[in-house]
């Protein structure tokens, strides 16, 4: 990979930041897998969330309080037009800039860029209420909207910067205006690939050479009343075993389905000459990454081509062979079809070598966040790589016949210090990185 002008410009991650539901911070999410705890329980901080049995992956430690005291202090006057999936994206942003060693005086701020994903944001139907409730006629039995009374009587109602805290690139803005990084700033919204992209769009900015350093993240929920009725209408969701620890299980034979989640992440991308003159710690190199999206003019999706397509691309991108991949991070949600095809695509671009080579899936941990999940799955191969072992997949028991995958069952020691992340969305989009130890 090299930049517009023929120079080599090497990319490195020189920092990480977590919000996830298996603790926050690189310590606590690193000692989740390793133990394996589960961060998949009741929904404790969210009402009304459609979840089978109100199972989900959640960022418990945040709460409204350590919001405000503890993770976002020094913007806690800007949290009232933030809404929780804001706070947490610009959380583990901020986090990932202290992981990285970054102060004032380390980087010239106008090369020092943003690139965020998030999915696309909804505000909780309470947000609406004493609004809508100005437009009922309360004279009459009738409960009905009046819709000719909005402009009067509701919006007055609403908060002045109501639209301000759902708008999914304003993660990317908040994190520039703390961060002082007046580079280049960009928002990505396509679900689960989102993270994959930010990383690679982030990484072109430094190889064309109009960055030095890059913010690479994204933050996702689907612990809230809407998407989740979205996720129960568009997904399979799991409803057994009764244990909800247990209810994430990719590729195993008896999964149901997905378990909705919430979190964020972040990764300092560095180019690497300029990381190591600051004397950086370096958590990983990015070697490659790639992306695409298959659908048929009627609109069927081919997530199965889609990931093989992205896979074949990020290797010519990093000029590798599958040979040289020592684990992959796979999408696994627990989704039937889903990961079927997924470990089909797999088989297609591995070969033989298919059934040998480790896959973790980590929403087993995490429950699926759409954007956010992403990220923190990135952030669990570079640590998996740094501390030299791959993480067990929780709950996979049984293996199943249609996906013929070697799903790691206890900590593995990697032999090949090079991972793959995949990442796909129901929409047949799908998008790679490779990462290699430094």
């Amino acid at each position: 990979m090299t930049a517009s002008n023929g120079s080599e410009r090497h990319v490195v991650v020189t920092g990480i930041g977590l919000m996830s539901p298996i603790g926050i911070g690189t310590d606590a999410f690193w000692h989740s897998l390793l133990t394996g705890k589960s961060g998949i329980g009741p929904a404790t901080l969210v009402d009304g969330v459609a979840a089978p049995d109100n199972i989900v992956g959640e960022v418990s430690d945040f709460t409204e309080s350590a919001a405000k005291k503890v993770y976002l202090k020094k913007q806690r006057k800007s949290i009232k037009v933030m809404c929780r999936e804001i706070q947490l994206g610009v959380a583990s942003a901020m986090q990932a800039i202290e992981h990285a060693g970054i102060g004032e005086d380390t980087v010239e701020r106008d090369r020092f860029g943003v690139d965020f994903g998030a999915n696309l944001m909804f505000s909780p139907p309470k947000v609406l209420v004493d609004a809508a409730l100005k437009c009922v006629d309360k004279d009459s039995n009738s409960t009905d909207f009046q819709y000719e009374e909005w402009g009067q009587h509701g919006l007055p109602g609403m908060q002045p910067l109501w639209l301000l805290c759902y708008l999914p690139n304003m993660p990317g803005c908040h994190i520039g205006i703390a961060a002082d990084a007046r580079g280049p700033n960009n928002s990505i919204t396509l679900d689960e690939a989102s993270a994959n992209l930010v990383v690679g769009e982030a990484c072109r900015v430094i190889q064309r050479d109009r960055a030095d350093i890059m913010i690479a993240g994204t933050t996702g929920t689907r612990v809230h009343p809407v998407k989740s009725i979205h996720a129960k209408m568009w997904d399979h969701l799991a409803t057994s075993p009764e244990d909800g620890t247990a209810r994430c299980r990719p590729f195993e034979l008896n999964r149901s389905g997905e378990v909705v989640g919430e979190g964020a992440g972040s990764l300092i991308l560095e180019e690497e000459s300029h990381a190591r003159a600051r004397g950086a710690t370096i958590y990983g190199r990015i070697r490659g990454y790639g992306a695409s999206c298959v659908s048929s003019t009627d609109g069927k999706v081919d997530r199965k081509q889609a990931l093989i397509n992205s896979m074949q691309a990020a290797l010519r991108c990093a000029g590798m062979t599958p040979d040289e991949i020592g684990h992959i991070n796979a999408h696994g949600t627990g989704d039937r079809e889903g990961d079927r095809e997924e470990a089909e695509a797999i088989s297609e671009v591995f070969g033989d070598r298919a059934s040998k080579i480790p896959v973790i899936g980590l929403k087993s941990y995490l429950g699926n966040s759409g954007s956010g999940t992403g990220s923190l799955e990135l952030a669990g191969s570079l640590l998996s790589l740094a501390n030299k072992q791959l993480p067990a997949t929780l709950n996979y028991e049984q293996p199943d016949p249609d996906c013929p995958l070697n799903v790691t069952t206890d900590l593995t020691q990697i032999d090949i210090p090079v991972g793959m992340n995949l990442s796909v969305t129901r929409m047949g989009q799908a998008s790679v990185v490779i990462v290699e130890a430094v």
